[in-house]
């Protein structure tokens, strides 16, 4: 057997591992920037997503997205089980267990807008219609050969279709769901209902940002061309880039150096290098992460002065910086890469407007789409199943006790039975 093959399946193996471990730095981040009563709920909520998202990725989602159909959805491989297959140089296996991975991953961005309030009967029902209809399209469109990729649209590892299409989904919860107990004022200001760990919520970034090598390097789907390294040079440095903006950013504005603002950069550079990742030079990788540290920021407080309660801040992170990272491709896409890795150069390499063009038309299509779909699915679910917010005494008890039967930490948050 070529030597080569095998040692792309190896890669990508290793690949799906890191992305799979993301999720490791999603529950650090996600509870760390949450309180303490509801800390044990959303470390075993992602765990039991991960395994909905997995089965409905294989019964219909893989399907959905790579099988043979139109322009807009698939219409084969359902239940997927074929081990001689090859797709993309890859055992068809290989490829399958690495595409499931960011099928996960989009899930858990979503859910973050159903922090700390969400029903985990919602998470179950949503998890399932998530991942089947509206991630699923988002994926086709762009990478299973539908209409986006026939226009050259360009977003190699999932600034769109995995950042975007997750946000978008959070967005839609966070509207329904409306905001937590306490978290603005009746004049409209906004109460920081802190994370209960900042550690935690660093040491998330830091597993998020490692797991992102296999999110960005990985989609070259092979080692023959060490072009992954490339890749990850330029995940590198926007992701630095992304970090030292937001931090600088936030002290020359309220004079102390916020560490969730800094985290929060680091992560905006990586979802906005996401796209780019394989189509730009590696100085365009540093000042797409600046703009997506200090966009991250301004986009936080907007937010919540809109009254949008976005606890791990998912819509301005993988949202907004989605967004970015999307278009920046019709900026800085090179001729060179852009001929090796699809679509056009960019505005700023005489490729004029056409490519930027095609990222707006893709941003606001799926964008729409996500949004659109996942509050009708959130609407539908709010009135047939007695609401999807837990009551205002489960929510002021914490969804551990409420939802699960024990605490989090139970030294620190004694029940009765224990003789509190």
């Amino acid at each position: 057997m070529d030597p080569i093959y095998l040692m792309n399946n190896v890669w990508i193996i290793i690949c799906f591992t890191l992305v799979l471990l993301m999720q490791g730095g999603f529950i650090l981040l996600e509870a760390g920037s949450t309180r303490m009563k509801n800390a044990g709920h959303i470390a075993g909520k992602t765990i039991f997503t991960v395994g909905v998202a997995s089965l409905v990725f294989w019964a219909v989602g893989y399907g959905f997205i790579y099988g043979e159909g139109n322009a807009f959805i698939g219409l084969s491989d359902f239940f997927y089980g074929d081990f001689t297959s090859v797709v993309d140089g890859l055992a068809g296996s290989v490829d399958f267990m690495f595409q499931l991975a960011f099928a996960a991953i989009a899930l858990t961005i979503a859910f973050g807008g159903f922090a700390e309030r969400g029903k985990l009967s919602a998470y179950v029902v949503f998890a399932v219609l998530f991942s089947a209809i509206v991630y699923p399209v988002v994926a086709h469109w762009i990478w299973g050969g539908g209409w986006l990729a026939d226009h050259g649209k360009q977003d190699f590892a999932g600034s769109t279709v995995v950042h975007l299409t997750g946000a978008m989904a959070a967005l839609a919860a966070t509207i329904i769901l409306k905001p937590r107990i306490g978290k603005f004022n009746k004049d409209g200001s906004a109460n920081d209902l802190a994370g209960h760990n900042q550690v935690y919520t660093a040491l998330g970034v830091l597993v998020l940002w490692v797991g992102w090598f296999g999110f960005n390097a990985g989609s070259t789907l092979g080692v023959d061309d060490a072009f992954f390294g490339y890749v990850a040079l330029n995940t590198q440095l926007a992701a630095a880039a992304g970090a030292i903006a937001a931090m600088f950013i936030v002290w020359a504005v309220s004079g102390k150096a916020d560490i969730p603002t800094t985290l929060n950069g680091a992560l905006a550079g990586l979802v906005a290098i996401t796209a780019s990742c394989a189509f730009v030079a590696p100085w365009a990788a540093v000042l797409i992460g600046i703009i997506g540290g200090l966009i991250v920021y301004f986009s936080m407080k907007l937010f919540d002065k809109a009254r949008i309660d976005d606890p791990i801040f998912a819509l301005s992170v993988h949202g907004v910086a989605g967004v970015w990272g999307t278009l920046s491709t019709g900026f800085f896409a090179t001729p060179e890469l852009a001929e090796l890795n699809g679509g056009a150069a960019g505005l700023f390499y005489g490729g004029g407007l056409g490519q930027l063009g095609v990222q707006t038309m893709g941003v606001v299509a799926c964008g729409l789409f996500a949004f659109v779909v996942s509050f009708i699915i959130l609407k539908v679910m709010d009135k047939t199943m007695g609401g999807i917010r837990v009551t205002e005494e489960e929510e002021i008890i914490g969804l551990d006790l409420s939802e699960h039967g024990s605490y989090g930490y139970p030294e620190s948050m004694p029940d009765k039975k224990q003789g509190a």
